[in-house]
């Protein structure tokens, strides 16, 4: 069990990470020219300021939810998968194309349902991809699952352009949209769709899955010792594939919530960052599940603020993208404090000096 020296370090050094990243971004606004307590001020009301604000938020956290479990869960095995984003855009086409099959046929849960189960798909089997090349050939996981990027991407492109375009998009290529009535709505009351709710869902059950059963018991063990985990009869290459395919299918199903949620069709929107968002969110979690609730919607206020800035201080959108990475770089190098901080290491504790041998009882003589 952990002691609460260790549970504090855990919470301590993401926590001081994301301050210094805060202090960072200050000396950057000043920089150009900003006052950096004007400037977090706006970034507080645009993302968490009201009920209406903090809607935004919401909306923005859903796919960070998800596309964080895309890195934490393959992180257990000792991964480093980055291809958040292309699992989330693959996802996204696959679930728009079993949509646009099914409209009119099927009932509109049926479509919903349809186009989950083909996101995840699509979305675990590219990330699957990544892992079985790195346990079967050796080659690098989180350059693999980088360039998978960028070859979804190209896909998105080329299809969204070309055999998918809807010939009504003409500032915007887009496929066909998707029926209103196949939409997923929103909460009642809310501008939050349920995408909120299976991002939500999804890390609980992530969490549960790693931390209370025997298979993430299994994936624990293989990514603490891999050797070990053989000498057990653990099947490593079999843990892999299916780990990293259910992290991808946590970014697929993202897709799914874009397109059917917000977007309303697949088009280059797809590609807005909700991925790369991830990447931090899991870093910043501790690959936590349950902790990238939290911080997804911290990033999620975050890129909400983009906007304001714009318009209030004359920054480019793209500022936001410049304060995630300091933090992000923050948190990457707090990581390697781990275990650094003599306060927090655990104290050893001391047992008793054994007791002395007592002396011998003198036999009596006659």
């Amino acid at each position: 069990m952990k002691s609460w020296r260790r549970t504090l370090e855990a919470f301590c050094l993401p926590f001081g990470a994301i301050l210094f990243g805060l202090i960072l971004f200050g000396i950057f606004c000043a920089a150009v020219g900003q006052n950096p307590l004007a400037v977090y001020g706006s970034i507080w009301k645009a993302g968490f300021g009201n009920w209406r604000t903090f809607q935004n938020t919401l909306i923005r956290a859903a796919p960070l939810m998800l596309t964080s479990l895309c890195t934490a869960l393959p992180a257990r095995l000792g991964l480093v998968i980055i291809g958040n984003e292309g699992a989330l855009i693959i996802g996204g086409l696959a679930a728009v194309s079993i949509g646009l099959v099914l409209a009119g046929s099927a009932p509109p849960l049926i479509v919903q349902v349809g186009m989950a189960i083909m996101g995840m798909i699509a979305g675990g089997l590219w990330i699957a991809s990544a892992g079985a090349l790195r346990h079967y050939r050796g080659v690098n996981e989180t350059i693999s699952s980088l360039l998978l990027n960028y070859i979804a991407i190209a896909l998105l492109n080329h299809l969204v352009g070309g055999p998918m375009r809807d010939p009504n998009s003409l500032n915007k290529p887009s496929t066909y949209p998707l029926p209103e009535a196949d939409m997923l709505s929103n909460i009642p009351g809310t501008r939050v769709h349920w995408g909120l709710l299976l991002g939500v869902i999804a890390c609980v059950i992530a969490y549960f899955l790693i931390q209370r059963t025997t298979f993430g018991f299994a994936a624990r063990t293989a990514g603490g010792n891999i050797r070990a985990a053989r000498i057990a009869g653990l099947s490593v290459g079999k843990l892999t594939v299916i780990v990293c395919f259910l992290g991808g299918a946590c970014a697929g199903l993202a897709g799914m919530v874009e397109v059917a949620a917000v977007q309303g069709a697949a088009n280059e929107s797809l590609n807005v960052g909700y991925g790369y968002g991830g990447i931090l969110v899991a870093f910043a979690a501790r690959h936590n599940p349950l902790a990238a609730i939290v911080m997804s919607l911290l990033v999620g206020g975050i890129l909400a603020s983009g906007g304001v800035l714009q318009r209030s201080f004359g920054l480019p959108d793209a500022t936001v993208l410049v304060f995630e990475g300091l933090i992000f770089l923050v948190v990457l190098y707090s990581d390697s404090l781990y275990g650094k901080f003599p306060f927090f290491k655990e104290k050893p504790v001391m047992s008793p000096p054994p007791p002395a041998p007592s002396a011998p009882t003198p036999t009596a003589t006659t």
